[in-house]
């Protein structure tokens, strides 16, 4: 039993990790992108406003969500071999 609680909790700290990572590069590269699209289009407002706000609304999106299957995957991964493994 403590090799299974091991088992959960280094995986769960190295998948913290890995979505933390995720998440900042991610947040980097869309504000890259919207620095970007602002330098390209019409100045209506100043830049730092422009990415703030496509950072919220890039906060609510899909693609944000989709990082939470690095926690997904692998657990359902191993949960499937153990039931393959042992029911089968």
């Amino acid at each position: 039993m403590g090799a299974l609680l091991q088992l959960i909790i280094g995986g769960f700290v190295v998948l913290t990790i890995i979505y933390a990572g995720l998440s900042v590069y991610s947040r980097r590269i869309r504000r890259g992108k919207l620095q970007q699209k602002w330098l390209d289009g019409p100045r209506l407002v100043d830049r730092d406003s422009f990415v703030r706000r496509g950072l919220k609304k890039y906060d609510g999106s899909i693609r944000r969500k989709l990082i939470l299957g690095v926690y997904i995957m692998p657990v359902g991964l191993i949960v499937l071999i153990v039931y393959l493994t042992n029911f089968s």
